[in-house]
C-alpha cells in the first residue's frame, strides 16, 4: 500500500453531555495531528465520517474542522457517509487522495453525537441503514433485523444463546480494561446468560447484551504517504484495505452466510499475502453478538455454523488463540456510527505500537479489523502493521 497512519486521537465513547458535535470534531482533529507531529498547515485535505440521518438538527459538518485553526482555512474539507461503516469510507478515501497523489498528508474525523434524540428517535434512524421497502417496519428497529439474522441463523445451526452470551460476557470483560469505553463494567456470564429485568429481551431472542450500545464520541487519525511517514515518529501501514459491498436486501442475499464479509477478509489476506493465522488480533464489528459469532466464520476462524466453538474454547479471549475486540468492541466500547470505524483503526495502531494500555495485546505485530455498514451490506477490512 502507498499510506500510513502516523497519528491518532480517540476521546471517549458515552453519553457525553458536556460536548458538542464540534467540540468533539474540533479537539480530536487537534489531538490526531499533534500526535504526528505536524501542524494544522501541513494538512492538504480532511475527510469526515459522520451518519447523522437525525441524530442532529446540523447537517454539513465537514468545515466545522476548520474552526480548530486558521491554518485549515480553505483546505478540501468533505463529509463521507456509509452507515455503520462511514468511519472506514472516510479512511479510504483519505487512502484514494494519497494513493492519487492528491495529498501527502490527510486527516479523517470520526464522529457521532446519537444521545441527544429519545429511543424511539434512534430506532428510527438505524432503521434507514436496512432496505425500507422490505424491512423497515420490521419491529425492534434495527435490533429486530439482527433478530431475524439470529433467528435464521438459529434454525440452520441450533440455539447459540450460549455462544452470544459468552461473546458479550467477553467484550464486557475486555472493555472494563479499556479508559475510552462507555461501559467498564466486567457484567460477568450469567448476567449475560441470564434474562432479567436489567437484561431482558430487546427483539427477538436478543438480550440487551447482546446489543452494542447508543453512544457520543469522536476518533481521530492522520494518514500520509509512505515518504512522508519515514520522516516522522511513526507509522503504522496498511498490508490491505478493501471494501466489498453487497445487495442492501437481505432477501437478495444468504443473509446467515455473510458472503461480503467472508469475501472481504479473503480479498484482504490475497492482497496482504498472509492468512487468518499471521494475525495477533482482530478488532470486529459486534453491532450485535450474532454479528460477532458469524464474523467468526467469514473470517476463516471456523466453518460455518461452528462460531460457538471459538468462544466456548477461549481462542478468542484477549490471551487467546486469536483477540478478538481486546477493546470490548461495539458491544462495550461504544458504538457511535461516524466514529466505528475509524475507532477500529486508531485502537489497532495503539495495539501495533504498544500503547494500547490495559488492553494491550502482547507482542502484537499484525493487525485486522472488520467494519460492517447495515447488515453486511459496506464491508471493509483493513490489515495493519509498524512501517519499521
Amino acid at each position: 500500500m502507498t499510506a500510513c497512519i502516523v497519528g491518532w486521537a480517540h476521546s471517549r465513547f458515552g453519553k457525553l453531555e458536556g460536548e458538542s458535535l464540534e467540540s468533539l470534531i474540533v479537539r480530536t482533529a487537534a489531538d490526531a495531528i499533534a500526535d504526528a507531529g505536524l501542524a494544522p498547515a501541513d494538512i492538504d485535505a480532511i475527510y469526515v465520517g459522520t451518519m447523522n440521518a437525525g441524530f442532529l438538527r446540523q447537517e454539513f459538518p465537514s468545515s466545522l474542522v476548520l474552526n480548530l485553526d486558521p491554518a485549515l482555512r480553505f483546505k478540501p474539507a468533505t463529509r463521507v457517509e456509509n452507515a455503520c461503516a462511514t468511519g472506514s469510507a472516510a479512511i479510504h478515501q483519505a487512502l484514494n487522495a494519497i494513493e492519487a497523489k492528491k495529498a501527502k498528508r490527510v486527516l479523517v474525523v470520526g464522529v457521532e453525537k446519537m444521545t441527544e434524540v429519545s429511543g424511539p428517535e434512534v430506532g428510527e434512524i438505524l432503521i434507514k441503514a436496512s432496505y425500507i421497502p422490505e424491512e423497515g417496519d420490521i419491529p425492534g428497529g434495527f435490533a429486530g433485523v439482527f433478530a431475524r439474522i439470529t433467528e435464521l441463523y438459529f434454525q440452520r445451526y441450533g440455539d447459540q444463546s450460549d455462544a452470544l452470551a459468552r461473546i458479550a460476557a467477553k467484550n464486557h470483560r475486555n472493555g472494563a480494561a479499556n479508559p475510552l469505553a462507555h461501559v467498564q463494567k466486567d457484567l460477568g456470564y450469567d448476567f449475560c446468560r441470564t434474562v432479567s429485568d436489567k437484561n431482558p429481551y430487546v427483539a427477538g431472542m436478543l438480550r440487551r447484551t447482546d446489543c452494542s450500545l447508543v453512544s457520543d464520541g469522536a476518533a481521530a487519525a492522520v494518514l500520509s504517504d509512505v515518504d512522508t511517514a519515514l520522516a516522522l515518529d511513526k507509522a503504522i501501514v496498511f498490508r490491505a484495505a478493501v471494501q466489498v459491498n453487497d445487495y442492501l436486501p437481505m432477501s437478495k442475499r444468504d443473509i446467515v452466510a455473510f458472503e461480503g464479509p467472508r469475501l472481504a477478509w479473503a480479498k484482504a489476506f490475497a492482497d496482504a499475502k498472509v492468512g487468518l493465522d499471521d494475525l495477533d488480533l482482530v478488532e470486529t464489528h459486534d453491532c450485535f453478538t450474532t454479528a460477532e459469532l458469524i464474523e467468526y466464520e467469514a473470517m476463516g476462524l471456523t466453518a460455518p455454523g461452528e462460531g460457538a466453538r471459538a468462544i466456548a474454547e477461549g481462542w478468542t479471549e484477549k490471551d487467546g488463540r486469536l483477540p478478538v475486540n481486546p477493546s470490548g468492541g461495539l458491544k462495550a466500547k461504544g458504538h457511535p456510527i461516524g466514529a466505528t470505524g475509524v475507532s477500529m483503526h486508531v485502537l489497532a495502531a495503539m495495539q501495533l505500537t504498544g500503547t494500547a494500555g490495559g488492553i494491550q495485546v502482547k507482542d502484537a505485530k499484525l493487525a485486522g479489523l472488520f467494519n460492517m455498514g447495515g447488515a453486511a451490506v459496506a464491508n471493509f477490512v483493513s490489515i495493519l502493521e509498524p512501517l519499521r
